[in-house]
């Protein structure tokens, strides 16, 4: 694609709000808070600012500031400040800084009854400028035990040509899929809600085969009978399924 001869500053601002949500069966509820806790200290903010840093680099952006929060009883959230350039100088880089970050918090959480354990990871990343958050969808997506994922891209703002003329966007997309490897979609249920002329594109994702084993806490699929296992399976499914739908299922 040629690159735009522009005005001043492509402010043009690129949002990317993408959710992660990883499901497991629990039995008692000693073993789900355990889980949780396991899963507070494994995503605890220093590793959610290694993946964040990692971010960072895959889209060409510098980091210029982090603050990282560890939370009681559980939960993480960690905000970093980038830039373009490696040193701004200039006022207009330095003004774009508000809406030039990444964020990620994390919700471990349980159901009351049924043994299901959901850990959720919202992670946001605005850019302003030539970069652009979509680039690292791919490393997102490996960077956790992806059960159902959710993402939302929107495009804000305008920028301008040298002859004024305003530009509402400044790259090809039709949907968010485009930006995902084949063989990361292959493994997933998709469905798509793209309003190209508000320049806002939703992707929602839905792992398509599993092995039980993967999603026992303190558990051995071997050591259950078969009724046991059918249990679980039907609320692990409800669980995905209720997420990517987003309502609840009787």
């Amino acid at each position: 694609m040629q690159k735009l001869k522009l005005y001043g500053f492509n402010n043009l601002t690129k949002t990317l709000s993408f959710n992660i949500y990883d499901i497991c069966y629990a039995n008692t509820a000693k073993d789900r808070q355990s889980y949780i806790e396991y899963i507070d200290e494994y995503y605890n903010s220093e590793r959610l600012t290694r993946i964040l840093r990692d971010v960072a680099q895959d889209i060409g952006a510098h980091v210029l500031n982090i603050a990282e929060q560890d939370y009681d009883p559980q939960g993480a959230s960690v905000t970093m400040l980038i830039a373009e350039e490696e040193f701004p100088h200039k006022k207009s880089v330095v003004g774009h800084l508000d809406k030039s970050h990444l964020t990620v918090h994390t919700y471990p959480e349980s159901h009351p009854q049924n043994g299901v354990c959901t850990f959720r990871v919202d992670i946001d990343v605005s850019t302003c400028g030539e970069i652009s958050p979509l680039k690292t969808l791919d490393m997102l997506i490996g960077s956790f035990d992806s059960d159902i994922i959710t993402m939302d891209y929107r495009v804000r703002g305008f920028t301008r040509t040298e002859e004024g003329q305003k530009i509402f966007m400044d790259h090809d997309i039709m949907s968010i899929q485009d930006f995902i490897s084949e063989k990361i979609l292959k493994r997933y249920k998709t469905y798509d809600v793209n309003l190209y002329e508000e320049r806002v594109f939703h992707t929602s994702m839905m792992l398509k085969e599993y092995d039980l084993d993967n999603y026992l806490f303190n558990l051995d699929a071997d050591g259950l009978n078969e009724k046991t296992k059918k249990r679980i399976e039907r609320n692990l499914e409800r669980e995905m399924k209720e997420i990517f739908y987003g309502r609840n299922f009787e």
